[in-house]
């Protein structure tokens, strides 16, 4: 900074203030060639200076003693002023009193009448400039532009000055955030957006000030707040929530926080914020709490987690993920007739074994790499696809899963394209399943998605159909192939009224689209013979088989070939 100041070919502005003429030529002497120097004659004059137009004084020399408005007053009325107060100014002053009272007012040095060596003077000048350019610098860096709050860095440097020098103190860290911020930037603009989280910066302060506390604002829409154990933060969210919601007009938030209680000290700030985020992201979507506490259960879970989320590439490569195959068997016939199966994927970790789909898919869905997993059971469920072939000479098309990362993914068409070429098979071999959610994300998208892909000739099957809100709405925008009846339908159906008759209408609903139904879950006879009486035509589920290896799954296949 020293070096680029040097350089520079401009002159800062000096504001020279002295009622005596000889004071204020001696001074513009010593300093005229460093700086640009306007002169007043008395407070007063420097005051209307100081506010006209285009006016930026880097320094304001000073006397004390002037008529009009003196320079104790000077001093008072600049050290008031929002913008003007981070002018530095030096005293001229030969009275030790004087001295005293000035710097206590905010004057930042002072020089003695009468002058001594100018070039004592000039480095004076310089240094004082230098201290208040350096000290603005670290104040705008370390405050927030919009909520005036301490940035991320400097929040976690204090919190470690605490935990230096009161260790004795029992702490909490709490991690606030606003749910779907980002809609309100779109839908209000972000002159809305940066209007509310002001607010909220200024709530937070403003309910803490009774309690030693410290806060931040960090990633957006999330705020951090170091301070003083409290048993409990129901009410204070409350009070929060209400007080931030008073004013918003038509943009309403939601809120929510976490809570590390009693936060061990010996840890580092970003550690214990982590964990406060961590109870924070736990209730995300679940508007029936505002805020969460960590406990070791869900440090236990995190800690598991992150080991699946290391763990998922050697596991690929190792192949202890294992793709299995459920049957899917044609019941429009005297006899059920195998159609088609659904690749399922299974993981046989070498540490921890067996494994559930429902602990790591959701998982890996919520941070993308679940693509890797999508990947994998493609490439497996074609070589399998291509082996039956050769091997019995029976065409089995197989369904995968398409997850929602997948269908956003611009290489997701060109991945199919190569798994086909590379095994030899067909776009009728290797049926894509989409889930609802997919659709609930972005329904635009998912339909154009949908569209490339059977006009490439693949089959779109809806996975798990009617367990979400959108159902109707998506079978009259999506191109489908084929339903699959969710199987909490199909379990209830004999013992629930309602599921039975949802069910019905659900097939009907197929028929009319001449759309075929697969309905998962089937465990009972009887549960299959409601099912074609009413029309399904397709059933999967353990009264045919469990998801078994492919070496098993053969079985079936030799049975049709007989």
């Amino acid at each position: 900074m020293k070096r680029f100041r040097t350089i520079s070919n401009f002159k800062k502005r000096v504001l020279i203030v002295d009622d005596e003429d000889i004071n204020r030529q001696i001074l513009g002497n010593m300093l005229s060639e460093t700086y640009d120097v306007d002169f007043a004659c008395d407070g007063k004059e420097a005051w209307e200076r100081l506010n006209e137009d285009g006016s930026d004084y880097s320094l304001i020399l000073s006397d004390l003693l002037m008529p009009v408005m003196d320079g104790f007053e000077l001093i008072e009325k600049v050290k008031a002023d929002p913008v003007l107060k981070a002018v530095p100014i030096i005293v001229i002053t030969s009275d030790k009193e004087s001295e005293v009272r000035s710097i206590k007012l905010g004057a930042a040095d002072f020089i003695k009448k009468p002058f001594g060596m100018p070039d004592v003077i000039l480095a004076r000048c310089e240094r004082i400039i230098e201290l208040y350019e350096d000290n603005t610098i670290i104040r705008s860096a370390e405050k927030d532009h919009v909520t005036g709050l301490y940035t991320r860095d400097l929040f976690f440097e204090y919190v470690r000055q605490i935990e230096v020098h009161q260790k004795t103190l029992d702490m909490d860290c709490l991690v606030f955030n606003i749910d779907h911020f980002h809609l309100v930037n779109e839908m209000y603009g972000r002159e809305t957006g940066d209007a509310i989280l002001k607010k909220v910066a200024d709530t937070i302060t403003e309910v803490m000030e009774e309690h030693a506390s410290l806060a931040c604002r960090t990633e957006g829409d999330s705020f951090y707040l170091y301070c003083e154990h409290q048993e409990k933060y129901e009410a204070l969210m409350d009070r929060i929530t209400e007080m931030v919601g008073s004013d918003q007009g038509p943009a309403k938030i939601r809120l929510r926080a976490g809570v590390y209680q009693d936060a061990d000290l010996s840890l580092d700030p970003e550690t214990m914020f982590d964990r406060a985020k961590l109870a924070c992201d736990r209730i995300k979507g679940d508007y029936t709490v505002t805020v969460a506490y960590y406990n070791k259960e869900l440090y236990q879970k995190a800690i598991y987690q992150e080991h699946l989320i290391e763990n998922i590439d050697q596991s690929i490569e190792d192949e202890d993920f294992k793709v299995y195959f459920q049957p899917k068997y044609d019941i429009t016939g005297d006899t059920p007739k195998l159609r088609s199966a659904e690749a399922l994927i299974r993981w046989n970790h070498p540490e921890l074994g067996m494994i559930s789909p429902g602990e790591f898919i959701p998982l890996f869905e919520s941070n993308g790499l679940i693509q890797k997993v999508d990947n994998f059971v493609w490439n497996k469920a074609a070589s399998c696809i291509r082996e039956w072939k050769d091997k019995y000479g029976y065409s089995v098309p197989v369904s995968v899963n398409v997850s929602r990362i997948d269908i956003f993914d611009s290489k997701l068409e060109e991945k199919l394209q190569n798994i086909l070429k590379n095994n030899g098979i067909t776009e009728k071999d290797l049926m894509l399943e989409i889930t609802e959610s997919a659709y609930s994300d972005n329904a635009d998208s998912l339909t154009e998605v949908a569209n490339r892909l059977r006009d490439r000739g693949f089959m779109i099957e809806m996975d798990d159909f009617g367990s979400g809100y959108s159902s109707l709405n998506m079978i009259t925008t999506l191109p489908i192939d084929v339903l699959k009846l969710d199987m909490k339908f199909v379990r209830n159906m004999e013992k629930d009224e309602k599921s039975l008759k949802l069910v019905e209408l659900i097939i009907g609903i197929a028929g009319f689209l001449d759309v075929p139904v697969v309905a998962e879950g089937v465990e009972t006879e009887s549960q299959l013979l409601k099912l074609k009486k009413m029309g399904c035509q397709v059933i999967q589920g353990y009264y045919f088989s469990r998801p078994v290896p492919a070496s098993e799954f053969e079985e079936f296949i030799k049975k049709e070939c007989v």
